[in-house]
């Protein structure tokens, strides 16, 4: 697909309106500014279709009839190299009443005490210390570093999420994270020696605001730090699943300087660590410049184009060749007699199969181990979530690894699977059968 800039919004799809707590709003609007930058030079890429909300599920049929799909295109700023989405949706819609919880992998409960350890250790927290963890979830992450001797506070807006934080005994606010956040926060609960934010700076459209507000609540030697997937490997990986409308940005290093020297911060170092597909983990410090580390990076990507239009328009055509193999591969399953069923009910799975057009004719079902999706059906697609224990009760030939950032684990946890002779298929960047 040719490069097209953003055009007038005459052009672009009409934003939808739908009820929020009795209020009609518009959920859905069109951003034509980069958010790094602020300027207008954004170019369309990649277009994954009208797709569903990735993580609205829907309790049953009769929940089909009125679901709504938005713009799913991805866009470069050539000014500054942001990559992004242009179409946001009101975060009302889609953080309030959340189905995702941090606490069900074992991959990330791992991932947690390390982080938890790392950071306690680098900044030598005392027990005097205050880690504040914006969009907390279900407290997993803050949990790990109650448990090393730190006082703790989650921000999460997601009410039904909170409330299980609490019931662990993670003090949390219910409420969004912007820049008012900061000084209200502080002026309540003191400053923090560390801001955490983990997967949720790419989910802002107000991206500098939301890291103004993490600076104010920071002390002089403070740290924000934060995790985000790492567009280098979403790019080479091909990780376009990745791509759904929570996740406005997609982050390099060089973007994320960019975004730190507006609101006076500068970048200490970067950590690259393996969760969700290849993450980076970035320490950001008060007014100082970009250390040699960080630097070094924004070189290297220069170097093997991260940063530029053309490489992500060779991803957008890696891109609709695996849709190709993967239809092809699971039309051949079946008409084979094959069985397959899916694993996992991702945001990113469902990304897959709605621009894969996957359907019940090609994946029956698929499993899953969040009691919050047992039980819905996925959207767009509209493919049954059961428990895992389908699986031993309906064997299958082969699983589809839709949550393959956990591939290993899954695998591990399906050795039933594999003594029987069944077999895996992991998707992305090409599928293939293990």
């Amino acid at each position: 697909m040719s490069a097209a800039p953003l055009t007038a919004a005459g052009d672009r799809p009409t934003p939808k309106w739908q009820a929020v707590e009795g209020r009609s709003r518009p959920v859905h609007h069109v951003r034509e500014e980069c958010r790094a930058c602020g300027a207008r030079t954004l170019k369309r890429f990649l277009a994954l279709g009208d797709q569903p909300l990735a993580n609205a599920f829907l309790r049953g049929p009769e929940d089909v009839a009125g679901e709504p799909r938005f713009p799913l295109d991805m866009y470069c700023c050539t000014t500054c190299s942001l990559v992004q989405l242009a179409d946001v949706i009101d975060p009302e819609v889609l953080f309030a009443e959340y189905i995702y919880v941090t606490g069900t992998s074992t991959t990330i409960a791992a991932h947690n005490r390390g982080y938890a350890s790392a950071v306690v250790t680098e900044l030598a927290l005392t027990p005097d210390d205050l880690v504040v963890e914006v969009a907390s979830n279900d407290g997993s992450l803050l949990r790990c570093f109650r448990n090393l001797g730190v006082r703790v506070l989650g921000v999460e807006p997601a009410r039904n999420i909170a409330t299980q934080a609490v019931a662990q005994g993670i003090p949390t606010e219910v409420r969004f994270f912007d820049a008012a956040a900061g000084p209200a926060l502080r002026a309540t609960h003191g400053k923090a020696r560390a801001v955490i934010g983990n997967n949720v700076l790419a989910h802002v459209d107000d991206t500098a605001g939301f890291l103004r507000g993490c600076a104010d609540l920071i002390d002089a030697d403070g740290a924000v730090i934060v995790e985000v997937p790492y567009a280098r490997e979403m790019l080479q990986g091909t990780e376009y699943d990745t791509v759904y409308h929570e996740h406005l940005c997609y982050f390099s290093v060089t973007a994320l300087a960019r975004l730190a020297e507006r609101v006076g911060l500068g970048i200490r170092r970067v950590d690259e660590v393996p969760v969700h597909g290849g993450s980076i983990r970035v320490w950001f410090g008060k007014g100082i410049a970009h250390a040699e580390q960080p630097r070094a990076m924004m070189h290297e990507e220069s170097v093997n184009g991260v940063s530029t239009l053309a490489a992500w328009e060779a991803f957008a055509q890696r891109t609709a060749e695996n849709r190709r193999a993967i239809r092809q591969l699971l039309q051949e399953l079946r008409a084979a007699g094959h069985t397959v069923a899916g694993y996992g009910a991702p945001a990113k799975g469902n990304t897959l199969l709605n621009y894969c057009q996957v359907d019940t004719g090609l994946l029956p079902y698929t499993v899953d181990r969040n009691p919050l999706k047992v039980g819905t059906l996925t959207p767009g697609m509209h493919l049954p979530v059961l428990s895992v224990d389908t699986l031993r009760e309906r064997p299958v030939d082969y699983v589809l690894i839709l949550a393959w950032n956990f591939a290993d684990e899954i695998m591990e946890q399906l050795q039933f699977h594999r003594d029987r002779g069944g077999r895996f298929i992991v998707p992305i960047p090409m599928p293939r059968i293990v």
